[in-house]
This record gives C-alpha cells, sequence and structure tokens, in this order.
C-alpha cells in the first residue's frame, strides 16, 4: 500500500513493487490523479487500485485506514510517502500551518502504522516503510515545517524499528537529501530500487533502518 501517491518516488515505487507481482493500493487527496495513475499502471500491466482521502483530515484518514486495514489483513509492505511543504521560518510560520504540515509528515505515518501494526504482529512479518527527508539533518530556516515533520518521522521509524523487530516487522526509511529529478543520483526510479534492495533483505539480523541518498 502505498500512501501518498504522486507522480515521482510514489509512482516508481509502484511500477518496481508492481512488475514483482504485487497488487498496489494506492491513497491520495486528488481522486483524478489517482485515476491516472491507475491507467498508466494498468497500461503496464499492473493491477492497481486507489483510494481518494485527504491525510490532513484525521478523521476521514482514520476511517479509511481502519477499513482498508479490515479488507486486507495480509498486507504485505506499507509504505508512507507524503510530504507537505510550506516553505516559512520559524519566526514566521502560522501554527494552523505547522499542524496541518504535521499531520500529514508525521501524525499520517503513527496512524497508518498503528492500523495495519496488529495483523502484522499476528503473523509476525509486515513491512513498513517511510520516504525521508533530509531537511531532518540539515533544516534550511526557510523549511521550519517540513524540517520539523521530517525529524519527527525519522525519529518515529527509529523507535517503530526498535519494537517491530522481535514482531518480524521490518521497518526502514529511505532518506532523501536532495530534489528528486529524473536522470540524476536522485531519480525516481533509483529510489525505488532502494526501497526494494529494502524489501528483499530476509534475515532481521540483516535489515536496514536508513537508507541515505545524497
Amino acid at each position: 500500500m502505498l500512501i501518498g501517491m504522486g507522480p515521482g518516488i510514489g509512482l516508481a515505487v509502484a511500477r518496481r513493487f508492481g512488475r514483482e507481482g504485487f497488487h498496489i493500493l494506492m491513497l491520495a487527496r486528488d481522486a483524478e490523479k489517482l485515476s491516472s495513475f491507475e491507467k498508466e499502471l494498468a497500461y503496464d500491466g499492473i493491477h492497481a487500485t486507489s483510494y481518494a482521502v485527504d491525510i490532513a483530515n484525521e478523521a476521514a484518514f482514520t476511517t479509511k485506514l481502519i477499513d482498508l486495514a479490515a479488507e486486507h489483513p495480509d498486507l504485505d509492505i506499507l509504505h508512507y510517502n507524503p510530504s507537505a511543504y510550506n516553505p516559512a521560518k520559524p519566526s514566521e510560520i502560522k501554527l494552523p500551518v505547522l499542524m496541518s504540515d504535521l499531520k500529514v509528515n508525521v501524525v499520517g505515518g503513527l496512524l497508518a502504522a498503528q492500523a495495519f501494526w496488529p495483523a502484522m504482529r499476528e503473523r509476525g512479518h509486515g513491512v513498513v516503510f517511510f520516504t525521508g527527508g533530509g531537511s531532518a539533518f540539515k533544516a534550511p530556516p526557510d523549511l521550519a515545517s517540513l524540517a520539523l515533520g521530517k525529524a519527527a518521522m525519522r525519529s518515529l521509524v527509529f523507535t517503530l524499528a526498535q519494537e517491530g523487530k522481535p514482531l518480524g516487522i521490518h521497518v526502514g526509511t529511505v532518506t532523501v537529501c536532495g530534489p528528486v529529478k529524473p536522470n540524476t543520483k536522485l531519480a525516481p526510479d533509483l529510489i525505488a530500487e532502494k526501497f526494494w534492495e529494502l524489501y528483499t533483505q530476509k534475515a532481521s539480523d540483516s535489515w536496514t533502518t536508513e537508507v541515505i541518498m545524497e
């Protein structure tokens, strides 16, 4: 399941895992864009199903997660990919903007993990991935909200990873330090490949929690 489906990393990850036979479940706010992604993936022979929901709407998002967790108790991979981007200096950012961004950048990831965690724990297997950002390490002064969110999300990944490892749940992040652009070292398909490499780490003693791409 890809939460925060977009034309960059999201679509690349969907294609990479779809080529391996995965049925892709996609969540994002824009139903029209989701429909176009379904068509693109179908053209490549990849089966995908989309669900339109606003991640910043905690009530609606939580309800959708509960429904999907009940429908898909055997979900193998949960990938949280959203990123809210509202440039502002820390001395100037408005609290409602910050709170909304945090819902997307970190709270939504926690809610998603909590929704699918019980089933993964019960069967002793599962994978939870997050797309991280370099602002977690180096916080540009005009990207205060994004930096706070990515830093909090990175901490969430490491705490979940410690909880999940003895349960058979692999939690990891690919932290992308720079702009994502095709035909560069941070191209979406290269990032997707890193997630695939994380997924194929079979033995728990070799599980990687974070891959940093610069």
